[in-house]
């Protein structure tokens, strides 16, 4: 074979500065357009959903191999919150955490994450983002200490 082929979904999350509730309904969806454009036209990502609530966002995007998870998010979230602030969308300074969650997702799992995505601001009217973050993470196997997460390592 002469070329290599990869297919790598990512679903990613991270939330507002201080988890405070910046993202106003009167500008989430240009923010979602906003981040969908940046991702697809910068970076040659397909996303594949976008949603979140108040305080944090959920992405699903096809991985451009040609770039590293971190690049790609460190640059999504620090152009997003200077488009934010330069559209006075909101009164305070927005910006995000620096952290973020991203975990590949299998092939035959797009749909569902899909799903659980589009339905984010049903899913918190009953459960926290702590509550959500945690729950995400026993599913993965991920352990959170001292601000730092880390997978598993296989048994």
């Amino acid at each position: 074979m002469s070329s290599s082929l990869t297919k790598i979904w990512i679903h990613t999350f991270f939330c507002t500065k201080n988890r405070m509730p910046l993202i106003d309904a009167s500008f989430e969806p240009k923010l979602h357009a906003h981040v969908k454009d940046h991702l697809e036209n910068d970076f040659h990502c397909l996303l594949q959903s976008i949603n979140g609530t108040s305080d944090h966002l959920h992405l699903l995007f096809l991985l451009n191999p040609n770039y590293a998870v971190k690049d790609i998010l460190k640059n999504i979230k620090g152009e997003s919150s200077h488009w934010v602030n330069s559209n006075d969308f909101i009164i305070s300074k927005f910006a995000w955490q620096k952290a973020y969650t991203a975990i590949s997702t299998a092939n035959s799992l797009v749909k569902d994450v899909e799903q659980f995505i589009e339905a984010q601001k049903e899913y918190h009217r009953t459960l926290t983002f702590l509550e959500e973050q945690q729950r995400i993470f026993t599913l993965h196997q991920m352990h959170f200490s001292l601000g730092t997460i880390w997978a598993a390592s296989p048994a």
